[in-house]
């Protein structure tokens, strides 16, 4: 009768520890990053030299060997690398649009053009002080514009560092945060809800990880990650519970520059994916359009005095420059205050004449300013739109990932509510067996 009785009593112990485990299940199923976990139930043989001398006897009932987490590793790998990409993707997209605001925000191309319709207007009444007013006016808001762009350059670029050093600051405390789970997993138990619940907080780390750099990682048996960045041959960042210590600079050029330094030693990491690769990719976009807009307000500026101090103002003296540059081509202001400076007319033309507002049209032509300036533009919405739509690939590709993922380690409700009472059946079963087992031995006391 013990047999039977502590046959039944395991039977209770394991399933109520089943019972446990799909309640657990049901109660987090809408828990992000949770994996469904089931109870591993084993049969409790007789031991091996009691079977060999008694055939007829029956095994020792059921035990709960422990938690088993579901996981499916390629899975996983997949959301990682489909989440680095989008996210490099992402990010990138977000700052082609910023030069797209940029580049619009102060109407640059109309306040060229504007400048230039002034002095063809001019060239037709160049004693007008209205229109030579307007012509001052015209120029003063091109510089205007020319320097509020560049301004607005600037600003971009500092947000931009901003953004690169929080996603460094971030990445870094989550690579602090896995060794500390990995240091967890090496003091759990294995099989237990504890290991189980290290598990979630580990993937949970590497996926924010990789939206941030790609990733690649390797767990040892007891489910402890070893983290490289960019790739596989990227350097070493987080190993037991040890983490490397990330470094961030901005090059000369504008580009954000990662390293890591590990054991003391410092290796350069380059971003193939994450925010931070999109980082570098929308920091060359940058300069690249930085640079294009400097030289195009270099070269206007240049050519515009030049013009002006070939000509004879009003007055019949020589034409003095019309803009001032400082430290960047685009920091452009006038200088002349009186419209009567404006060199319009060739050197001996006379006040009647607009000889040198002609130079400043076929100046127009030649130079291709505001061509030059509507180039950078749909360059720009061009690469945008390409880029929108990549991202928007990836985000199918990444959903489909998620999706297979989920559905080989997420939970099911109509699966966990058959377990349910499936273990509740067999719960009540195992209990009825201590019933009957009592009832035997109680039976088997009164007879004596």
């Amino acid at each position: 009768m013990s047999d039977l009785l502590s046959i039944g009593a395991s039977g209770v112990k394991a399933y109520q520890s089943a019972l446990t485990t799909v309640s657990e299940n049901i109660a987090n199923a809408n828990v992000t990053g949770y994996a469904r976990r089931t109870t591993d139930l084993k049969e409790i043989g007789a031991p091996a030299g009691v079977l060999a001398t008694n055939k007829n006897l029956a095994g020792g009932g059921v035990i709960a060997g422990g938690v088993v987490r579901s996981a499916d590793e390629y899975a996983s790998n997949a959301v990682r690398s489909s989440g680095a990409d989008l996210a490099r993707t992402a990010t990138g997209v977000n700052w082609l649009d910023r030069i797209d605001s940029v580049m619009a925000g102060n109407q640059l191309n109309e306040r060229v053009t504007g400048f230039f319709n002034a002095a063809r207007t001019l060239a037709s009444d160049p004693t007008s002080t209205a229109l030579r007013s307007n012509m001052l006016g015209a120029a003063t808001s091109t510089a205007t514009a020319f320097t509020a762009t560049g301004a607005a350059f600037t600003q971009a670029a500092d947000d931009l560092d901003t953004m690169a050093r929080a996603s460094v600051d971030t990445l870094q405390r989550l690579g602090q945060s896995l060794a500390k789970v990995n240091d967890g997993l090496g003091r759990a138990a294995s099989g237990s809800s504890a290991a189980a619940n290290l598990s979630d907080q580990r993937d949970q780390l590497l996926e924010q990880m990789s939206a941030l750099v790609d990733v690649d990682s390797k767990l040892d048996p007891i489910g402890r990650a070893t983290v490289t960045l960019g790739g596989k041959s990227g350097p070493l960042f987080v190993s037991g519970k040890t983490v490397g210590a990330l470094g961030y600079e901005q090059t000369s050029d504008g580009v954000p520059a990662f390293t890591v330094t590990m054991d003391g030693r410092e290796s350069s990491l380059t971003a193939n994916g994450g925010a931070l690769a999109g980082t570098v990719d929308g920091a060359q976009k940058l300069a690249t359009a930085r640079a294009t807009l400097d030289t195009i307000a270099g070269e206007f500026t240049d050519r515009m005095n030049t013009i002006q101090t070939g000509g004879d103002d009003q007055t019949g003296k020589p034409g003095t420059a019309l803009f001032a540059t400082g430290d960047r081509p685009t920091d452009i202001s006038v200088v002349i205050t009186d419209p009567r400076g404006i060199a319009a007319a060739s050197t001996g033309g006379g006040v009647r004449n607009s000889g040198n507002l002609s130079a400043i049209d076929a100046a127009r032509t030649a130079g291709g300013f505001e061509t030059g300036i509507t180039a950078l533009i749909t360059g720009n919405a061009t690469t945008l739109k390409q880029r929108q739509t990549i991202a928007d690939a990836q985000g199918a590709i990444r959903d489909g990932a998620v999706a297979m993922r989920d559905s080989a380690t997420g939970v099911n409700l109509d699966t966990e509510a058959v377990e349910l009472m499936r273990f509740q059946q067999a719960y009540s079963a195992s209990s009825r067996v201590i019933s009957v087992a009592r009832d035997i031995f109680q039976t088997l006391i009164d007879i004596r």
